[in-house]
């Protein structure tokens, strides 16, 4: 189990690269993941409509693909999916691209628990009544999002920041 919790990235990655069969996609899958879920997303070959299609045929012809990739590779999936999720302890989602298009499927959602002040439960509440937002929870998600987006290069730069607080880490001394 302690193997488990402490999964390399690089490890996870490696593990699916070589598990994924070499003709599913065009090039190495992209394997990123957290406490709870790895999620993997291949590049599939694209489509041939043409070059006088419109861009909406082109939409449909990729999400097209992928659906028709998603549903050949089911059953492998699901086997790679168990056999990650006996290893890593983590569920396994999938995506693939097609072109321009990019479609997850399979997501782990989870549910998350904070406590909010008035200020910022007011701030959700007006996103609701706007219609921007289905509800609260949707709310949270949606500027989540919105961070995640607009805030990227600071978000990267405390992600390479805790990548040098875990290297250091390992190379400390071991606790028994």
């Amino acid at each position: 189990m302690h193997r488990k919790r402490h999964a390399t990235e690089e490890g996870i990655t490696g593990w699916f690269v070589g598990r994924v069969p070499g003709d599913w996609f065009t090039e190495t899958p992209e394997v990123s993941y957290d406490r709870e879920e790895i999620l993997v997303v291949g590049r599939l070959e694209d489509v041939a409509v043409g070059d006088d299609a419109s861009e909406s045929t082109r939409a449909a012809a990729r999400s097209g693909r992928i659906k028709q990739h998603r549903e050949a590779t089911r059953e492998e999936r699901m086997r790679i999916d168990r056999e990650a999720q006996h290893r890593f302890g983590k569920k396994v989602s999938w995506g693939a691209e097609c072109g321009d298009v990019r479609e997850l499927f399979t997501t782990v959602s989870l549910p998350m628990m904070t406590r909010l002040r008035m200020p910022e439960r007011q701030v959700l509440d007006t996103l609701v009544e706007a219609g921007v937002a289905r509800s609260r929870s949707h709310a949270l998600a949606w500027c989540v999002r919105l961070v995640a987006e607009n805030q990227s290069e600071w978000i990267e730069g405390l992600r390479q920041a805790l990548t040098g607080v875990e290297r250091a880490r390992a190379g400390g001394p071991t606790v028994v």
